[in-house]
């Protein structure tokens, strides 16, 4: 097996495991909504629906970004794929650079034969923009998935702490306002776990980026996952100084949505729940988007993953009635209120 392939492989695997959670409390706990025992409305009617990028998705979610290349990642990927298409949420890939460096696993991303319907997001290494990707590789990228946008993914912590990884992270700014000008399809931009700044967001909407999806901190660890793989004691020693690193997510969401007007904002990083879901809504998001719970039902059986969702969306259209909001316009406008303390 080579390279590329073992880490993608090793990162399925560590991924899975509970123990490499950040230190840190993405933040919806920090905030309740203000109960409404009147909400006057019929909970029938109650319309979890939105749309994003031209396609109407039952609810405000995407199957984030997990993995990609292997024959594990590929049948992951496919069954996600044929969910996210029957349940009509969002479906995004992990990195295809395997695929794009080596054409033998170009048929790993081919995603829309099996959701023909659904929203689906391709995705590469933003500092890939700096090791000579261009925008004809990007639009490889986009070709191979019949994608509806492209998520550019940004890892600096990552990188640092992967054997022989890609920290060259200078002049990307301009590199991905060309690749905004001249790619025929939206730009999304996303971290892997440690959020997403509002003065960032200003300098990336700057640039043309139609979206940032916030990948705050308080889910998976990846500074964990590589000390994991890894039998150097000096990274060790050092991935252990970063575990409670990163925004946390509720904050990034409520600081993007006042700071940055006009950006679309996914909210990803422990939203978990319906509920947090709500909030993230209610906080400024426009989608939200979770990969680890989904990677884990999914490799249990795809009724688990069924299941996931439907709790979801029931936690999510219980959030709404007793909030008096019937659509998901109205949740944006729903009365949050601060904790003191978290719980």
């Amino acid at each position: 097996m080579n390279h590329a392939k073992r880490k993608k492989e090793d990162h399925i695997v560590l991924a899975l495991e509970g123990s490499n959670d950040l230190a840190v409390n993405p933040g919806f706990s920090s905030y309740r909504f203000e109960h409404n025992a009147l909400p006057e409305l019929d909970y029938a009617t109650i319309d979890t629906s939105t749309k994003f990028l031209g396609k109407i998705n039952k609810i405000p979610l995407i199957i984030a970004s997990i993995t990609g290349g292997g024959k594990h990642s590929e049948k992951i990927n496919i069954s996600l794929a044929e969910i996210a298409n029957d349940f009509k949420i969002g479906f995004a890939v992990g990195s295809q650079r395997i695929a794009i460096d080596d054409p033998i696993y170009t048929s790993h991303f081919k995603m829309r034969t099996y959701a023909p319907d659904a929203l689906l997001f391709a995705n590469i290494g933003a500092v890939q923009l700096n090791y000579g990707y261009s925008v004809d590789k990007c639009k490889m990228a986009l070709d191979m998935m019949d994608a509806d946008a492209l998520i550019l993914h940004l890892n600096p912590l990552h990188e640092v702490f992967q054997v022989n990884g890609n920290t060259n992270f200078s002049c990307l700014l301009s590199k991905i306002e060309h690749l905004c000008r001249y790619l025929d399809a939206p730009v999304i931009v996303k971290e892997v776990g440690y959020g997403i700044s509002s003065s960032l967001a200003k300098k990336l909407q700057g640039a043309g980026v139609y979206a940032v999806e916030i990948a705050g901190a308080g889910s998976i660890s990846w500074t964990d996952i590589e000390r994991r793989r890894s039998n150097d004691v000096v990274l060790h020693a050092a991935a252990d100084a970063f575990g409670d690193w990163g925004n946390p997510t509720a904050e990034c969401i409520r600081s993007i949505a006042a700071d940055v007007k006009g950006m679309k904002i996914i909210g990803s990083g422990g939203v978990r729940t319906g509920v947090d879901i709500a909030k993230a809504i209610a906080l400024g998001a426009d989608f939200c988007a979770n990969s680890r719970d989904f990677l884990r039902k999914i490799t249990q059986s795809r009724e688990e993953c069924e299941n996931f969702i439907e709790s979801i969306t029931m936690e999510l259209r219980a959030a709404m009635f007793c909030t008096g909001c019937k659509s998901i316009n109205d949740l944006k406008k729903a009365k949050l209120i601060k904790r003191t303390t978290p719980e």
